[in-house]
């Protein structure tokens, strides 16, 4: 979900990591780029919350079972407060070709948090363009204790957003489960902890503190994606995103909108992006126009990967300019 540590990166072993965290308190969060979760001033009175379904082959800890409870307050607090919007803006969220470069620069250009020897410390750091060059290969893989139903909805809800992305981008993106490169993760407490020895695999030469970002993940985390460069280059070779299955539909399918537009290139997050899922007020849940005009932007031709900010900002304008005349495709 938004709340990222969005834009770290970490070299270790030849390799670029870019952190993209999302999490729910902005006193703990430590975001990949993470997301907060909104305090109202006054709380609302709750809506009411129906009991977790236990079926009889859940074979969950009590851990995962609470994870989930919380998870469902959470959902229900942001909705109760208008926020995880699915609508994708609107009349009340107008935006001009102005506003759209500076989001892209601000989103695209820039890493949230920078790396120190206590850990990660929230920084804005100007950075260069990050994106694939090679076809994006998806596959999905869920943890032993995710049910049956959920595996297929979810399953789906990737596939479908996959398609999405590789329509509005114009980069090749696909599921493939023989040849994948950016792993969708979706795992319960229990899986994911004893989930190393299968983390190593996917991303041979991965850096322990990547590990550690993976395994010691805070309660108010949601969900980050790992994005992974080889010799420190700008192209990404390969990613990982993980999502926890202990959260309700509305917001795991917002983690897996957020985490896999991040591990595309748009590593930032901005307080003036509207509307947009990359923006820690959690207004919006999905990918919304706006957002789909930053993908257009960061795939066009006339941009290079590993631009600098200061080369790519200027044709920036000149593509934000088309795009807001022309409209959305």
């Amino acid at each position: 979900m938004t709340a990222n540590t969005g834009g770290i990166f970490k070299t270790a072993v030849g390799l670029l990591a870019l952190l993209s965290l999302a999490a729910c308190d902005p006193a703990d969060s430590i975001e990949t780029s993470v997301t907060p979760e909104i305090r109202p001033a006054v709380t609302p009175e709750p809506l009411p919350l129906p009991p977790i379904e236990l079926r009889p082959v859940d074979e969950r800890s009590a851990t995962s079972i609470e994870l989930a409870t919380h998870f469902r307050r959470v959902e229900n607090d942001l909705r109760t407060r208008g926020l995880l919007r699915t609508d994708g803006g609107g009349p009340d969220t107008t935006f001009t070709d102005t506003m759209l470069a500076r989001n892209f620069v601000r989103i695209a250009l820039f890493d949230e948090f920078v790396m120190t020897p206590t850990g990660l410390r929230a920084q804005p750091t100007i950075s260069r363009l990050r994106r694939w060059e090679k076809p994006v290969n998806f596959t999905v893989q869920f943890g032993a204790t995710v049910p049956e139903d959920q595996r297929l909805e979810d399953s789906q809800n990737v596939r479908n957003y996959v398609s999405r992305l590789a329509r509005v981008s114009g980069q090749p993106m696909s599921m493939n489960d023989t040849d994948p490169n950016f792993h969708v993760l979706i795992l319960n407490e229990d899986d994911r902890l004893g989930f190393e020895g299968e983390l190593r695999a996917l991303v041979p030469g991965i850096d322990d503190s990547s590990v550690r970002a993976f395994l010691d993940v805070p309660r108010d985390t949601l969900c980050l994606v790992l994005a992974f460069s080889q010799d420190g280059k700008p192209q990404y070779s390969q990613a990982v995103a993980l999502i926890r299955g202990e959260h309700p539909d509305l917001m795991r399918l917002s983690c897996i909108h957020e985490e896999l537009a991040q591990g595309l290139g748009l590593a930032n997050d901005s307080p003036q992006a509207r509307p947009s899922i990359f923006n820690d007020d959690e207004e919006f849940g999905l990918l919304t126009t706006h957002d789909e005009l930053l993908l257009k932007m960061l795939y066009d031709d006339r941009l290079q990967t590993g631009m600098a900010a200061a080369e790519a900002a200027p044709i920036a304008r000149v593509i934000a300019t088309e795009l807001t005349n022309s409209g959305p495709s």
